[in-house]
């Protein structure tokens, strides 16, 4: 169940499920594994992605999504709400069709970006991705705790123009989406190159290779078996294994230990959005 917001200017309080979890700076690493999961869809792939200039700064549209979460999560409603009338203006200019067969897709599906189904999908991967980081890595979810992330995803929903009968009413109508939607997921070849040069092939400093290379096992490790494979990468028990010891490791020897200024991201130590921390 969402907290009762104390503050009527901001869309959440500061025990919410969504601050909660957005709050752990091991949760920022469920980005790649969301990428990947909406690219899978490809009608979702041509809206979001080949359609609206995001393949050609990747990064920096990263960067301004990340911007709009954290004013949302953290701060005002008044600059949350225009950041995503922004967004919901140019989302409304993207229309086309798939151009080919992808799946259960035929060539000339067509695409909107304000598609109500499309903009429940891009959502519903955030929430599922950091929904799992969040319980690997940092420490189990009750149901009800589930079930209040979610609700708090349905506001940013609605920030986005998601009416509400548009979205799961709870968390288990949200899992049996995920896994409904999952069933019917297609990576094209686009999407395939797409999640090898974006995601996986990140460009960093070579003393952070064998980071980029940690974050990709793990984000191999939790996309769905169909998905995986989708995407030509390879997995087996031994690494499901290994995944499952780290997981373990950093929730019981590691998160415990560390400062919260080195755990928490900065916002939710200092109750304050990026924007306004960019800003002073």
């Amino acid at each position: 169940m969402r907290t009762t917001d104390v503050n009527p200017d901001r869309y959440f309080s500061d025990d919410a499920m969504i601050r909660r979890v957005l709050g752990e700076y091991a949760v920022a690493l469920s980005g790649p594994r969301a990428l990947l999961m909406m690219a899978a869809h490809p009608v979702a792939f041509e809206g979001f992605f080949m359609s609206t200039g995001a393949l050609d700064d990747p990064y920096a549209r990263l960067q301004r999504t990340a911007v709009v979460m954290d004013e949302i999560a953290w701060g005002s409603k008044k600059k949350a709400d225009a950041f995503t009338a922004r967004v919901r203006t140019a989302h409304a200019t993207v229309r086309g069709t798939i151009p080919a067969d992808a799946g259960p897709y035929p060539a000339g599906t067509p695409y909107a970006a304000d598609d109500p189904d499309l903009l429940l999908w891009v959502l519903a991967c955030l929430v599922d991705a950091a929904d799992l980081l969040y319980r690997g890595y940092v420490g189990p979810l009750t149901r009800d705790e589930r079930d209040g992330l979610w609700q708090d995803y349905r506001v940013v929903g609605e920030c986005f123009g998601l009416r509400p009968d548009a979205m799961p009413a709870d968390i288990e109508a949200f899992d049996a989406y995920i896994a409904e939607t999952t069933a019917s997921l297609w990576v094209t070849p686009q999407a395939r190159e797409l999640g090898r040069r974006i995601v996986l092939e990140v460009p960093v400093p070579r003393a952070a290779v064998p980071l980029r290379e940690a974050v990709n096992q793990m984000t191999v490790g939790l996309l769905p078996a169909r998905v995986r494979k989708g995407y030509g990468l390879r997995w087996d028990p031994a690494r499901s294994l290994a995944l499952r010891a780290n997981q373990e490791y950093v929730r019981r020897f590691v998160l415990p230990l560390l400062p919260s200024r080195v755990r928490k991201v900065p916002s939710a130590r200092t109750g304050q959005p990026l924007g306004a921390r960019l800003a002073a």
